[in-house]
């Protein structure tokens, strides 16, 4: 370690987030400056124009309350005490789909790309679905988000479908590229 710089990341969980006030303030401000930055620079998160304070502070109280009832997962990702990623998945609400949950969301920071930020909080969702009893993981992506694709893969999800040019963005589309990690295959 050179300078102080921390190399590993700290992944926290949502307990570990909304444990004091503070905290919890700082984060919604983070994590809305790392969304908003990634989606201005055209990344795949499910926005055209990059989202509000507001809706990133509802998002995330919707993510936790989720997380309260066992129906989520939600994880942050800390360089050097900053926060530098984050992402979450939610059990699916239909009665018929309970037992599997959808990762919807992963976002690094730019600042921190590169460093395994991704790696290590797929990874720690992946633990949290195996250790509430998920079955099948889902998630999808946009098809020309090579470096994410990549890495599901490399974690163990299959492609189980794709829609061609589904996802609009202004003039462009994109395929919407389905995965799943099928924890009852595993054992």
């Amino acid at each position: 370690m050179t300078s102080g710089v921390t190399t590993e990341p700290v992944i926290l969980d949502a307990m570990e987030l909304t444990s004091d006030p503070q905290p919890e303030a700082r984060f919604v401000e983070s994590a809305h400056r790392i969304l908003a930055d990634l989606v201005r620079s055209g990344a795949a998160l499910g926005w055209v124009e990059p989202p509000s304070r507001d809706e990133v502070a509802e998002l995330l109280g919707h993510v936790v309350s989720a997380v309260q009832a066992g129906d989520a997962a939600l994880r942050a990702a800390y360089l050097d005490h900053r926060l530098v990623g984050l992402g979450y998945w939610l059990r699916y609400a239909r009665p018929t789909h309970r037992p599997h949950a959808d990762l919807e969301k992963i976002a690094v920071d730019a600042v921190a790309h590169g460093r395994g930020i991704g790696r290590a909080l797929t990874a720690a969702l992946i633990a949290d679905a195996r250790e509430a009893g998920i079955e099948v993981l889902t998630l999808d992506a946009r098809g020309d988000n090579t470096n994410a694709l990549h890495l599901y893969r490399s974690l163990g999800f299959t492609e189980y479908g794709r829609l061609p040019g589904f996802v609009a963005v202004g003039e462009r589309r994109y395929d919407k590229v389905f995965y799943m990690l099928d924890f009852r295959r595993q054992g």
